[in-house]
């Protein structure tokens, strides 16, 4: 009977713990997706601003009439703040400055995952080392 019972919980626990890794591996792959998919608009924007200026400087050398004259101040002020984000992003991933927009965007991705791991790893330590601590505690040390 005992045999049965040890068997059911080593059952459940070895349940729990495949649960909390398909878990964490739901929600680093969440993480991920929402990283990438921010990377990929603040691309679209960097592009969109890279044409806007273009056109700017093609109606400044022929002296035509720029399209963008309206929302220009708007979408000036939307470009100075992608720009200083990706400023910002620069400076945190290591080599980012030296890097392009669209090979940040990926270097980024990876750190993250980098980052996720090192956390996963930290975790799994505090837990060992609180577990023996634990044991300490039960036999008085």
């Amino acid at each position: 009977m005992e045999e049965a019972q040890t068997q059911t919980q080593v059952s459940k626990s070895t349940f729990k713990r495949k649960q909390r890794k398909t878990q964490q591996k739901s929600h680093m792959g969440n993480a991920v997706h929402q990283s990438l998919s921010s990377f990929n608009q603040l691309r679209a924007e960097s592009t969109q601003r890279r044409a806007r200026k273009q056109r700017r400087e093609e109606c400044m050398k022929t002296n035509q009439p720029s399209d963008v004259k309206n929302g220009g101040e708007e979408d000036g002020d939307k470009e100075e703040e992608v720009e200083k984000k990706i400023e910002a992003l620069q400076r945190i991933v290591p080599g980012g400055e030296s890097l392009g927009v669209d090979k940040l965007f990926e270097e980024t991705a990876g750190y993250i995952m980098a980052l996720q791991g090192q956390l996963k790893a930290m975790k799994a330590l505090a837990s060992f080392v609180e577990g023996l601590e634990k044991e300490k505690r039960k036999f008085g040390g």
